[in-house]
């Protein structure tokens, strides 16, 4: 059988036919739970998003423009989603951290030490501030003033927040190494 292309899925889902609708979903959910897993610290929390951005993504397929990747469009929904899931019902709170002190922690380490699966469960365990920022910086090129508009902040406290999220993001990773560390001595 001949693959289902993305043109194809969307003109199908635009005619809300559940077929198309199932195949857009196994082609996409899996990345999308990875974006989503991002934003949160557990599973169920992700799944939640996941199905929430699904939903809009049926409700607004009709508006995909070929121009584009339909991938990418997808996962702008999803980290849409995402970002209003937290500003509607977590109420983060973002304190301001002096950036010049935290720029002097952060020092080099070295990440291909390092899985996939470490670096995300680290970033998972950040103070969820910290987390949604990072992830909108680093792994979505968001920039600091798109951050600040997209959560209602100010610049300085995206920066300052993303400053934080590195230097704890650096320490968990380095207890994490000398934790495995130990382990294998111990052996």
């Amino acid at each position: 059988m001949n693959a289902i292309t993305d043109i194809e899925l969307v003109k199908g889902c635009a005619e809300r036919n559940r077929f198309y609708q199932k195949k857009l979903y196994e082609r996409f959910a899996r990345k999308m739970l990875a974006v989503c897993l991002c934003y949160t610290r557990d599973t169920y929390e992700a799944e939640n998003i996941l199905q929430e951005g699904f939903i809009k993504i049926y409700e607004n397929i009709k508006n995909f423009k070929p121009t584009g990747s339909l991938e990418g469009w997808i996962r702008r929904i999803i980290v849409n989603t995402a970002t209003d899931y937290y500003r509607k019902k977590k109420r983060i709170k973002f304190s301001e951290v002096n950036l010049e002190e935290a720029e002097n922690q952060v020092s080099s380490i070295d990440l291909d030490v390092f899985s996939t699966r470490e670096i995300l469960t680290r970033i998972q365990e950040l103070p969820e501030g910290c987390r949604m920022i990072f992830t909108l910086y680093a792994i979505e090129g968001y920039t600091h003033k798109e951050i600040a508009e997209t959560l209602g902040i100010s610049v300085g406290t995206s920066k300052s927040q993303f400053s934080r999220a590195r230097v704890l993001l650096q320490e968990k990773l380095i207890k994490h190494e000398q934790r495995e560390s130990e382990r294998i001595l111990r052996g």
